[in-house]
């Protein structure tokens, strides 16, 4: 019998106590590997992609609802097997799976386009397993099919750092010609700059990483500097990937008058108080970005193609997720990271 059939266990970074990632807390670990139920399709993992939600998760910022766990939701794969019912993806179809697991497509928010808002959505890596193994299952209605001309490493952090970033770019809204400011230059804000590029926008990085903001700067950034640097422009928009809420007040003062600042993360620590004048008069926006819609995702990966986006990864086996979220956690990654799943 082969990994993957029934009875065989499959292999997984399980969690099932939150701690620092420094104590490695993951542990590689043998499960049984799941069959699809009704509707569902199953994944055979290639690559997950490491995202600074997992390790949200992974420590207890944001205590997973079951435990234990498998964390991962920027995940690539093929297709492995149908659960009764499942016809739209074709085994041997690859596949995209990321942070929006279900929802429960009737209430008022997923009946007028607002899904990633439902009270009763379901996260991948969150609320159910997610990619750091070797299979997982899903409703294939939340799979995506992936554009061709993507290899699965540089596809993976798509699904989120893309995701997210394309959602957050459309809330800032920064039109062509505009100015737009990233703070915190990691996995998700090196897709948004190219998508942001490509769109036509002008774009201020503002990173503590030297390492990062030269990576900016190639990526087509105008300007770069430290978040307390003063910007050569006031900037119409701003997207906060970074989950420092002490971000939030020079941002905010950083903007023009009707300026929007997006905060993109899913954590973010403690923001200082803000000053009326200062920082949100002149009708500013400071406004949250809340997971993403099945749309976004279609759309990004549209965009994703056309503008030639090439993701910066660093990849690891899966048995070392540990290090990637710890280097991950100290801003020593370049762009993303990736674990190597299998061949």
């Amino acid at each position: 019998m082969r990994r993957g059939e029934l009875g065989m266990p499959m292999k997984a970074m399980l969690l099932e106590t939150t701690e620092p990632v420094e104590a490695q807390p993951l542990v590689l670990s043998e499960v049984e590997t799941p069959s699809p139920g009704p509707g569902q399709i199953r994944v055979a993992v290639r690559v997950c992609g490491v995202c600074h939600t997992d390790l949200h998760t992974v420590e207890g910022e944001l205590a997973p609802r079951p435990l234990p766990i498998v964390p991962g939701h920027q995940v690539i794969g093929v297709v492995d097997a149908l659960g009764k019912g499942a016809a739209r993806l074709p085994a041997g179809r690859r596949v995209g799976v990321a942070w929006l697991h279900r929802t429960c497509r009737t209430c008022a928010f997923c009946q007028r386009g607002d899904e990633n808002l439902c009270p009763a959505g379901e996260f991948t890596g969150y609320d159910a397993h997610g990619g750091y193994a070797e299979y997982l299952v899903i409703d294939e209605d939340y799979a995506y099919e992936l554009p061709g001309g993507f290899p699965d490493e540089q596809a993976a952090p798509l699904m989120c750092a893309g995701i997210i970033g394309y959602r957050a770019f459309r809330l800032a809204d920064v039109g062509s010609g505009g100015r737009l400011g990233l703070y915190g230059f990691g996995g998700s804000a090196h897709v948004t700059i190219q998508l942001a590029r490509y769109l036509g926008c002008r774009v201020f990085v503002f990173s503590r990483s030297a390492t990062h903001r030269a990576l900016a700067m190639e990526l087509g950034a105008e300007w770069s500097g430290l978040a307390q640097d003063e910007p050569p422009e006031r900037l119409d928009g701003s997207i906060i990937f970074a989950p420092a809420g002490n971000l939030v007040p020079l941002a905010m003062e950083h903007l023009d008058r009707g300026g929007t600042c997006a905060l993109a993360g899913i954590h973010m620590s403690q923001i200082p108080p803000l000053e009326y004048e200062r920082h949100l008069y002149y009708e500013k926006v400071l406004r949250s970005v809340t997971a993403s819609t099945r749309a976004d995702g279609v759309e990004l990966l549209r965009l994703a193609a056309d503008a030639g986006i090439r993701t910066r990864v660093t990849m690891f086996p899966l048995a070392q997720a540990n290090r990637a979220l710890g280097l991950l956690k100290d801003g020593k990654i370049d762009g993303a990271a990736v674990l190597h799943v299998r061949d």
